[in-house]
């Protein structure tokens, strides 16, 4: 028998609201603002949370003396349509080799994440 559940991935961001509507434009889902500092995105099978954190330094990727801590794995049926959508929404690419079945890029407050090809 578990121990606990999941509840929520909570993303620190300057930008809770940005931050939560990028990933709605990508997740689907509904974005709640319970508190000035706390957004939430309900969507199906994923809920996300976004904490206000002013001074937060995203992390380096990739780099062997700055972890990047974590990161979502996000999967598509088309990487090329995908990368196009998400760099319009403001993502940056960090590793977006051809010859891979995933990508990586950084979401607009830094975090990694990865679109992986279904």
């Amino acid at each position: 028998m578990p121990i606990a559940t999941l509840d929520v991935v909570v993303l620190d961001t300057p930008a809770p609201l940005a931050l939560a509507t990028f990933y709605q434009a990508i997740l689907g889902g509904t974005v709640e603002q319970p508190a000035s500092y706390w957004v939430e995105l309900h969507g199906p099978g994923v809920k996300l949370a976004f904490q206000e954190a002013p001074d937060l330094v995203p992390p380096t990727w990739p780099s062997p003396d700055n972890s990047q801590q974590f990161h979502l794995d996000l999967n598509v049926p088309d990487l090329e349509a995908a990368e196009s959508q998400v760099l319009a929404l403001g993502a940056r690419p960090l590793d977006t080799r051809p010859d891979r079945s995933f990508r990586v890029y950084a979401d607009p407050s830094g975090h990694p994440f990865c679109l992986c090809r279904q």
